[in-house]
């Protein structure tokens, strides 16, 4: 337990509360509040599959089965390894996985039908912040490519096919990727080559020489350096700091027929998010366990720098990063911001992805489970913003704040 005292004191005083209200009521601890109770509150569904692929920010779905937090609230999260991105979204649009850890923009994409099948979808809380990189290759480094702008020089002078890889075509890192490229005034769609890569498959890509370049989530971006195959050439929290990644996702169906199942593994996963965020001790302890053969896989050496905010770039470069990946951050992290799916959406459109604007607004509405996520942290006591929007100023000065979508998606000068 956090070593926090006046969290930990908080965390015991709320389960005697809970406690006492469920030997009186008979409902499960955490699930009593009057807001949701038309009947019973007992979950639809007691053993809830959630995908997720090996990523360090897995942790709070992993942390949540693994302390036994999910038994608090009433039901069993059997925690699922999948291989990609693209065989999530399928067990999720057939029903084989309930819910996933999973691309903010995958969810987004499948709503639309862009990227794979269309099915209504359901963003139920992000997962955590922060957290991902673009590795350059070492070769490319060797030649003086250590950022955007030494990128762009070196693609300018030697010219060749330049072969970069994200993880889904309508993903996250896809979007981070991109976004840094045509900062450094590189059109990634017209003057690149780029590739779709499982996350666990980009180092060994790189070591064979199969991409200059990838975005992806840790612990692969420092495995690389570990490996001496790459560099770290940019932060995806210094592309914008605090953004959106990993959201808890699920298809709209499976929060109509099972509510008060959503609102149990929301209520366990983001106390495993606290648990995570609440001590540097607890940190190394979810390390630890994800590294592990049934989650990521790898050297646990590869997780517990960058989840303390320690970096390195590859090249002898060292510092701290406050703002490195957060799963709860006294409950900034968890909110499902309207704002957040719609810049993924500027993004689909600007890129091509989506051929026509969207409304914008509207499909965010849908998809993301804002009154759901509101009772869920009222239960909790945990704090829940005043606006359903934010507003963020990235990497190239850039402010995004979801008032008009349309205009930010064409005025961006590179573009499809």
């Amino acid at each position: 337990m956090s070593t926090d005292p006046q969290l930990s004191a908080r965390l015991r005083r709320r389960t005697v509360l809970q406690a006492g209200a469920a030997a009186a009521t008979g409902l499960v601890p955490g699930l009593r509040a009057a807001v949701w109770a038309a009947g019973s509150d007992k979950p639809e569904k007691e053993e809830v599959r959630i995908g997720f692929i090996p990523l360090t920010d897995c942790a709070s779905v992993v942390m949540a089965s693994v302390l036994g937090f999910d038994k608090k609230y009433g039901v069993k999260i059997v925690p699922t390894k999948e291989a990609s991105w693209a065989g999530v979204r399928d067990k999720l649009v057939n029903g084989e996985l309930d819910m996933a850890h999973v691309l903010y923009g995958l969810v987004y994409g499948v709503h639309l039908g862009i990227g794979g099948p269309k099915k209504d979808m359901a963003v139920l809380m992000n997962l955590n912040h922060n957290g991902q990189a673009i590795t350059l290759s070492k070769a490319l480094a060797d030649k003086g490519a250590t950022d955007g702008a030494s990128l762009a020089k070196l693609m300018g002078k030697d010219k060749r096919e330049y072969t970069f890889a994200n993880t889904f075509p309508t993903g996250t890192h896809a979007m981070w990727l991109y976004y840094w490229l045509a900062a450094a005034g590189v059109n990634p769609l017209q003057e690149a080559k780029v590739i779709t890569v499982p996350p666990p498959q980009m180092v060994a890509n790189m070591r064979v020489g199969n991409m200059d370049g990838f975005c992806v989530g840790e612990p692969w971006g420092h495995r690389a350096i570990m490996d001496g195959i790459g560099i770290t050439a940019v932060t995806t929290q210094d592309i914008w700091r605090d953004h959106p990644e990993k959201t808890l996702g699920t298809t709209a169906e499976f929060v109509k027929k099972n509510p008060n199942t959503c609102r149990a593994v929301m209520m366990a996963i983001l106390e495993a998010g606290q648990w995570i965020d609440a001590s540097l001790q607890n940190k190394v302890k979810m390390a630890e366990t994800v590294a592990q053969k049934a989650y990521i896989n790898t050297g646990v050496d590869a997780i517990n720098q960058r989840i303390l905010g320690r970096y390195q770039n590859g090249l002898g470069k060292t510092w701290d990063d406050p703002n490195h990946m957060k799963f709860f951050n006294d409950g900034a992290v968890n909110f499902p911001y309207l704002s957040d799916g719609m810049w993924f959406l500027t993004q689909h459109k600007r890129w091509g992805l989506l051929k026509e604007h969207p409304d914008y607004l509207a499909v965010a509405q849908q998809v993301n489970q804002v009154a759901l996520y509101k009772e869920v942290a009222g239960a909790m006591k945990v704090s829940v913003p005043k606006d359903v929007m934010r507003s963020a100023k990235l990497m190239d000065g850039v402010v995004w704040d979801g008032k008009d979508p349309k205009a930010y998606a064409d005025g961006f000068k590179l573009k499809v």
